[in-house]
């Protein structure tokens, strides 16, 4: 009857919008993983974020500063920047996990990978604790008034605080350096897809949603830290954070990672060695 025509009409439905949402998902994995797969694109892309924080605090001028990004209170700023490395680790650690799992079968070599965000979340926490170092150790404490403020001899933050008072100091900006660190490490972990697919291995449907979830996390990110340098700190301390940010990076994927006793680089120990094959003939 009419009824059995319009279930089968709506299943048909929605298996062409099931197979039109796979074939999008497919042939977007694999365009973004052609893309960050690129060595000469990942170079350009540290050229852009040095761009961004360099140039980036000159659209100050042009923009709107009465916008929802201008607040420190927006919601991207309070549930994504303010927990971005949280973030990452969710969406990048679900992506290791899998691509390694699934390259290797091997708990161990899982581990050695997933490794890496351990090391970061320690270079972050490291970070953190020393730029707080540093504005206790170039700050004096202040008292606002009505006219301004006012000098108090106080020794520490603690006590400056205590007293209500306000301590001023050199302020690297945590936000600008956890974005950039993020941004790099992203760029790098993803790389991998890329030389995953073309090796053939398993890359169904989840893998790949999970690839560009990273992929739109990583754009997130970019967005954000545009809005960052725009809106909030002063111009140095948002220099700095970003070239802290950038050493961190080289010391770790760019350095220690290529040494044996390391976590190893991504997509280290994943793939067979290009000559493997003729050695067996």
């Amino acid at each position: 009857g009419a009824g059995a025509q319009s279930w089968a009409l709506l299943g048909c439905l929605v298996r062409v919008l099931l197979w039109v949402a796979s074939a999008l998902l497919y042939f977007g994995s694999e365009q973004a993983a052609r893309l960050l797969g690129s060595p000469c694109l990942r170079r350009l892309y540290h050229a852009w974020l040095a761009a961004v924080v360099i140039f980036g605090p000159l659209l100050q001028f042009h923009v709107n500063p009465r916008t929802i990004f201008a607040s420190h209170g927006n919601f991207f700023n309070i549930k994504f920047v303010n927990s971005a490395w949280g973030w990452t680790c969710t969406f990048l650690g679900g992506f290791v996990l899998l691509v390694v799992f699934l390259a290797t079968r091997r708990v161990a070599v899982t581990a050695r990978h997933l490794s890496r965000l351990v090391v970061g979340a320690a270079v972050w926490r490291g970070a953190g604790r020393a730029f707080l170092l540093i504005e206790d150790l170039t700050g004096s404490c202040f008292e606002p008034l009505p006219q301004g403020l006012l000098l108090r001899e106080l020794p520490d933050r603690r006590s400056c605080l205590a007293a209500g008072h306000q301590w001023r100091g050199y302020t690297v900006s945590s936000h600008t350096f956890l974005l950039t660190f993020c941004c790099l490490l992203m760029a790098e972990e993803a790389a991998v897809f890329a030389k995953y697919l073309a090796h053939g291995l398993p890359a169904g449907a989840p893998l790949r949603l999970v690839f560009l979830l990273n992929v739109l996390l990583l754009g997130l990110w970019n967005f954000l830290l545009l809005c960052t340098v725009i809106y909030f700190h002063q111009y140095t301390h948002k220099v700095v954070g970003a070239a802290v940010g950038t050493f961190a990076w080289y010391l770790t994927y760019g350095s220690w990672y290529h040494q044996p006793w390391s976590p190893g680089i991504p997509g280290h120990g994943l793939f067979p060695h290009p000559h493997s094959s003729h050695k067996h003939n």
